[in-house]
């Protein structure tokens, strides 16, 4: 099955499975993925992340967090999809929730939380908003 946003597709089936209160969620592998999963993990909203080999292509199982019974994603968001791609300059990026939450910006040096691209005065492609 073919997916034309592939960023959307990993976001719902995270949605999905923390609605339905899963521990591991099984997604089609990429670098761009694996960069968005690198920010969950380092941010504790998820608890790890392994890649496995499959025949056809790799697969990316994220081990979802849960604290004292409740999700520590509570609200994801896709925010440029491929019809339109939405740029922020590093004075204008954006803070989710007043900073409880995160959002992921493709930059230069590659994906970065809100608060790091600020920090290293970087803008770039808003991808999604976690909380």
């Amino acid at each position: 099955m073919r997916v034309t946003d592939p960023i959307s597709d990993f976001l719902t089936r995270i949605r999905n499975a923390v609605k339905a209160r899963k521990v591991v969620v099984e997604i089609p592998s990429s670098k761009m993925k694996l960069g968005l999963a690198e920010i969950l993990k380092k941010n504790n909203f998820i608890d790890d992340f392994s890649v496995t080999e499959d025949s056809k292509q790799n697969v990316l199982r994220i081990h979802l967090r849960y604290q004292k019974g409740s999700p520590a994603i509570s609200g994801l968001q896709r925010i440029s999809s491929p019809g339109l791609k939405v740029y922020k300059k590093n004075s204008e990026l954006p803070r989710v929730l007043n900073g409880l939450g995160i959002a992921i910006i493709s930059t230069p040096k590659g994906l970065l939380t809100d608060k790091e691209a600020r920090s290293k005065s970087l803008g770039g492609e808003v991808v999604c908003f976690i909380w």
